[in-house]
């Protein structure tokens, strides 16, 4: 006899709030209409150094290939929104490190990957055993296409999932599943006439509504990529020296983002108010230890001081600044150096355009100071 697949979807839904998700969609594995637009987005070279992004071919738009048999995939959302709402502070102040949001608390991966799995094994103990597999961020899945299925929300011309109740500031995961589950239905876009999150993108990475080129967004630029950062964008990254928040920052819809309950993703005591200089001045013992269990670590010793160079370089002017990066010249390696070396320059252009500006100003109240003393005397002086 077959399970009342109807109530099981709802128990499926039951579970997953408990399991402190924010959100539990189901959805076919469909996703022919993609195929196109994420071979035109791979064919402009819109991934960069990602070649993961290519390696799969379509089967990132097929499901039931990258996991045969799969019917449904069960979608979820995990808010991570903190109590601390003021989290995006620091993005004014260029002596401080901007972190994105998502990083400030523990890396979400096994966390998210931990409850799917809890979930599958609820959903076994009802049905028996029956196929399923996990994924978050592991394997080539379309998740925001297949989370807009499962009606969790509709891509932003930003690419991000947005959902009227919960804004952006959520992960998300997917339980492939063997069972003939009935689907959700699809949310329908909501952006209008929006265009805030491509006006205020720093590097102008939304090359167009719903395309980002990955090459120059900032999350790529201080995550992904793991050669040099090209020159003509490290201005424009500022203080942020993992990741970006600011498409997300000025949407609207996230003025309804949900405050995540979840206390791994609260902002850890290490990230709060930490100038650049204090963590470039890290050895690479304290950046392990500083960030164990962190997704801040993925991207290793190397990179970590690469973006703080850059943003270093950023920073006005101070012989604190340039002291602590000359303090490390010829120790770090090639990638480093080449960064460190950039930032140095900038320094030196800022130094000399404050001392032109100092002169000028006093060059100008030297003559102010003259016109007044001329102007005093008599006339036969």
């Amino acid at each position: 006899m077959h399970p009342d697949w109807s109530e099981l979807a709802q128990q499926i839904k039951s579970w997953g709030l408990e399991l402190g998700f924010g959100q539990v969609g189901i959805c076919d594995t469909d996703l022919q209409a993609e195929e196109p637009r994420l071979q035109a987005w791979l064919d402009a070279g819109f991934h960069g150094e990602m070649e993961w992004m290519a390696s799969h071919g379509m089967k990132r738009a097929r499901p039931a290939e990258l996991v045969p048999g799969t019917l449904r995939v069960i979608s979820v959302r995990m808010d991570y929104l903190p109590e601390d709402a003021a989290f995006a502070s620091n993005l004014a102040d260029p002596d401080s490190a901007y972190i994105s949001r998502y990083a400030l608390g523990r890396d979400y991966h096994k966390l998210i990957r931990s409850r799917l799995k809890q979930l599958g094994e609820k959903i076994q103990s009802y049905v028996g055993p029956y196929g399923f597999r996990p994924f978050v961020d592991s394997a080539p899945v379309l998740e925001r296409p297949l989370a807009a299925k499962a009606g969790l929300g509709w891509q932003g011309k930003h690419s991000l999932l947005l959902n009227r109740d919960a804004g952006s500031l959520f992960f998300l995961g997917e339980l492939f599943v063997d069972l003939p589950l009935p689907v959700d239905t699809q949310a329908n876009d909501s952006c209008g006439n929006c265009v805030a999150c491509i006006t205020i993108c720093p590097t102008q990475a939304i090359v167009a509504p719903y395309t980002v080129d990955a090459r120059r967004c900032v999350s790529y630029l201080t995550i992904e990529l793991q050669s040099d950062i090209p020159e003509p964008l490290r201005p424009l990254l500022g203080n942020r020296i993992y990741g970006c928040d600011d498409c997300q920052l000025v949407c609207p819809v996230n003025q309804a983002a949900d405050v995540s309950a979840e206390a791994d993703f609260q902002r850890r005591p290490v990230w709060l108010n930490k100038t650049l200089i204090e963590l470039w001045q890290w050895t690479e013992d304290e950046f392990l230890r500083f960030t164990e269990g962190s997704a801040i670590r993925r991207i290793g010793y190397e990179r970590w001081l690469r973006n703080i160079a850059v943003a270093l370089g950023n920073a006005p002017f101070s012989q604190k600044t340039v002291d602590a990066l000359q303090q490390r010249s010829g120790s770090v390696s090639d990638l480093v150096q080449r960064h460190l070396d950039w930032a140095l320059v900038q320094h030196r252009a800022k130094q000399q355009k404050l001392q032109w500006q100092q002169q000028n100003l006093l060059t100008r109240q030297t003559e102010r100071l003259v016109r007044v003393i001329q102007k005093g005397l008599p006339d036969h002086a």
